[in-house]
């Protein structure tokens, strides 16, 4: 518990220096002993931070988050459990490791499409990573994460897309001072009676709906055909 409050510390202690102001909708993963799992779309390197800031979750991220400056220790330190994308059979670790922090009553989160993108869209949901939340009957918290300017309209320079490093990514947000993070829950989903393929599916349906965008998934360039 000691842990988990200076966590929560240190990533709202981070957001302030950066200029970003937490704004959450709906109810994050309750503490208790029973495990959970928070299912977000992905923007920026901040979206970690900003849940981090409302609820502690262990998160699943990509290995090179370990050598980003301050973020990275920060992200260690709070328990992140990090894939190497490389190897195309990591996954079965990482499910083996979720499936303990779910059986220890911790928060998980993901993000089930895998990269990041400006919030103008959803990708899809790969449903791998779900596997153990079926497995224990752990609920299922879908988040929309949109990143806004203070007079509301969308603010492009949080988004840590395209060809950005993590240093220019960091100067832009800084540069922008004040950013206001939305977090919004949506209903839990229960994963009593469904595959891990469901609870995905539903819970990029619940995300989209949060964000305003159309449920259907939007095509990518591997599978456009040429007009």
């Amino acid at each position: 518990a000691r842990r988990h409050e200076i966590a929560v510390r240190w990533a709202r202690a981070l957001l302030a220096i950066l200029g970003i102001r937490v704004h959450c909708e709906g109810r994050p993963p309750p503490r208790g002993r029973h495990g959970a799992m928070i299912a977000a779309n992905h923007v920026s390197w901040a979206d970690i931070f900003a849940i981090a800031s409302v609820r502690h979750t262990r998160f699943i991220a990509k290995s090179e988050i370990r050598d980003w400056p301050l973020a990275g220790w920060l992200a260690e330190r709070s328990g992140t459990i990090f894939i190497r994308r490389a190897r195309r059979h990591d996954t079965a670790r990482i499910n083996a490791l979720v499936h303990d922090a779910l059986a220890q009553g911790e928060c998980v989160g993901l993000f089930p499409e895998g990269t990041t993108t400006e919030g103008d869209r959803l990708l899809k949901f790969h449903s791998s990573l779900f596997e153990p939340a079926v497995a224990h009957g752990a609920p299922v918290h879908p988040l929309a994460i949109r990143y806004l300017h203070v007079d509301g309209t969308p603010c492009r320079a949080a988004a840590f897309a395209g060809e950005l490093s993590f240093a220019q990514s960091l100067g832009l947000v800084i540069r922008t001072r004040q950013i206001v993070v939305k977090l919004a829950f949506a209903e839990p989903i229960d994963p009593a009676g469904l595959g891990r393929r469901e609870v995905a599916a539903i819970a990029r349906e619940r995300v989209a709906a949060l964000l305003g965008l159309p449920p259907e998934i939007p095509p990518t360039p591997s599978n456009v055909t040429s007009p």
